[in-house]
C-alpha cells in the first residue's frame, strides 16, 4: 500500500515517523531524494531521536511525511498530525497507515490488549477520525487503500485458506478492513490582492461649488446679503 501511494511523490526531503522494525524500506521506492527515519530509540535505521508530537524539523521544509501506524501508538495522535502540518511545505503530502478498530483486527485488540503486546496495545485510531483531523488542518485526501480483511492468524496455512476472504472483503465491505492507508495533500489558501481597473473608472468633474472659484463666489454672495 505504501509503495503505491508514494511512488509518484517527488521532492527533496521525506521523513518517516517510527520504523516499527521495517527501517527505511517503506520509502525505498519513493522518488524523494533524501529520506530520514525518526524514532524513539536509536537503531541502525534511525537518523534522529524524536517524538511524533515534537518533530525536530523546521517549519515548511518537508515534502513527504510517512506515518506507519505512528498515530496508533502516539501519546497524543492529534498533536502528531498537527506537527506534520507544520513541517510540510505547501502541497506537501502525508501518508497515514493505521489499524481499523471496526474490523477483525479491532476485535482481536479488545481480547488481547491486556497482554500489552504490539500491535494490540495501540489506540487503533479510526479512518473517519483521521480524515476529520486532516480536514480541520487544511488537508485534502487524494488516495486511500485498505487491506487485511482476514483475522490476524499466525499460522501460514490458515492465512492461505483465508485469501478468499481478502478478495471478498475488498469488494463488499472495505470499511471493515483491518488496515487502511491515506494519502493527503496540504492545501494553503492564499490571498490575492484585487487590482483596480483604472481604465474602467469614471472621472467625475468637480462642481463649481466645491472648486476654489466657486467657493470664492459663494463667500462673496454671502457677504453681500449680510451687508
Amino acid at each position: 500500500m505504501i509503495m503505491r501511494l508514494s511512488q509518484d511523490v517527488f521532492g527533496y526531503q521525506a521523513i518517516q515517523v517510527h520504523d516499527f522494525g521495517a527501517g527505511d524500506a517503506l520509502l525505498e521506492d519513493c522518488p524523494v531524494k533524501r529520506r530520514w527515519v525518526l524514532d524513539l530509540s536509536s537503531s541502525e535505521h534511525s537518523a534522529m531521536l524524536a517524538l511524533g508530537e515534537q518533530l525536530p524539523v523546521a517549519t515548511d521544509s518537508i515534502d513527504l511525511v510517512l506515518l506507519p501506524h505512528s498515530l496508533d501508538f502516539a501519546i497524543d495522535p492529534y498533536s502528531v498530525v498537527r506537527e506534520v502540518e507544520r513541517v510540510l511545505i505547501p502541497e506537501g503530502r502525508v501518508i497515514v497507515v493505521g489499524f481499523n478498530p471496526i474490523s477483525l483486527w479491532g476485535l482481536w485488540r479488545l481480547v488481547l490488549r491486556w497482554q500489552h503486546k504490539v500491535p494490540w496495545c495501540g489506540h487503533f485510531v479510526s479512518y473517519r477520525r483521521v480524515v476529520d483531523w486532516l480536514a480541520v488542518l487544511g488537508f485534502d485526501v487524494e488516495q486511500s487503500d485498505v487491506a487485511a480483511f482476514s483475522p490476524p492468524l499466525k499460522r501460514d496455512s490458515w492465512a492461505e485458506k483465508m485469501m478468499w476472504f481478502e478478495t471478498l472483503g475488498r469488494r463488499i465491505w472495505p470499511m471493515f478492513a483491518g488496515v487502511y492507508a491515506i494519502r493527503a495533500v496540504k492545501r494553503v489558501s492564499t490571498v490575492r490582492p484585487i487590482k483596480m481597473p483604472w481604465r474602467g473608472l469614471r472621472v467625475l468633474r468637480p462642481s463649481r461649488a466645491t472648486s476654489p472659484i466657486g467657493s470664492q463666489s459663494v463667500i462673496e454672495k454671502r457677504n453681500e446679503h449680510t451687508d
